[in-house]
């Protein structure tokens, strides 16, 4: 059980179907103005009935004023580093630092071949994020690119423009050996509650703090990102597991469970997954996230 301290964020995981783009980007506008954190969007490109997530994004985040986004995570197989680097440091720059980048070694390998790209066994798929990861930051450097990896290859690039603030790799993975990467090199882990309940983050967070202090670092260095999902459901009487892979009960609840997500298990940011009615995300960012952020406050206090 672990609190690293991080200041609490909420977020919401935006539907990035073609369906309704309107209604999309006006949920956007109205996580903007509520004064969500972050918005998250998944990176599906051979979903048929998905727009690209990085256009999406762009267009986003040149509508909005202060809301981050990022996608939750960027498809790696089929986004050649360098070109997620210039991407991603020309939407931070763009929007004046508010873009962050979750990166995740691939899966759906069948849709990922359809579009053109590699089929990686796992071995080498935790090459290629591995080498991804450190080319994607030497390109953030701002210095002429050396590298010449097992996978990706980039001699003699130039980088530019630079992103405007210090962007976040948070990596979206399971596996042991992913979750070591993680803790020695990565910003943040940004598992779902509905693959990763609380009971496997609690195994998962000390593999990654094995491997971050083995690496020299201190594991609060990586920020601990949650995608929930679940119901507000005032009229049900709701016990709590580690083992639950969604919230459903009243407000209060919500407040007690992801309090306890916070302080027992170190996640500091919760990315909302559900139905996007205004009323809904009104009294989550109004009403639970602040009871939480007080919640929290009180028992670490009382730690410290």
């Amino acid at each position: 059980m672990a609190d690293y301290g991080h200041d609490l964020q909420f977020g919401f995981f935006l539907d990035p179907s073609t369906g309704n783009p309107d209604r999309t980007l006006e949920i956007a506008d109205v996580l903007d103005d509520l004064g969500y954190d972050l918005i998250g969007i998944q990176d599906h490109p051979y979903q048929q009935k998905h727009f690209d997530a990085l256009a999406l994004i762009g267009y986003i985040l040149g509508r909005t004023d202060r809301i981050r986004v990022f996608p939750d995570v960027a498809n790696l197989p089929l986004r050649l580093p360098t070109m997620l680097a210039k991407q991603a440091a020309t939407l931070d720059h763009l929007s004046g630092g508010r873009f962050e980048l979750g990166l995740g070694a691939g899966a759906f390998w069948d849709g990922i071949r359809a579009m053109g790209g590699p089929v990686r066994e796992p071995k080498e798929a935790l090459a290629a994020l591995r080498e991804a990861t450190t080319l994607i930051r030497a390109y953030w450097s701002g210095q002429t690119l050396r590298h010449d990896g097992e996978i990706y290859q980039a001699i003699g690039a130039r980088p530019s423009p630079l992103p405007a603030h210090d962007i976040g790799i948070w990596l979206g993975v399971v596996g042991s050996r992913a979750l070591r990467l993680t803790g020695e090199l990565a910003d943040g882990w940004v598992p779902s509650m509905s693959y990763v309940p609380p009971s496997q983050a609690a195994t998962s967070n000390a593999i990654i703090d094995e491997a971050a202090r083995a690496a020299g670092r201190d594991p609060s260095a990586i920020r601990r990102i949650y995608n929930i999902g679940g119901d507000v459901a005032p009229l049900i009487e709701a016990g709590s597991s580690d083992d639950d892979q969604e919230i459903i009960g009243p407000r209060n609840h919500w407040v007690n469970v992801l309090t306890h997500l916070a302080v027992d298990h170190g996640f500091s940011t919760f990315v909302l997954w559900g139905v996007p009615t205004a009323p809904r995300l009104r009294m989550f960012i109004e009403e639970i996230a602040p009871a939480v952020k007080e919640r929290v406050a009180e028992v670490r206090a009382g730690r410290a």
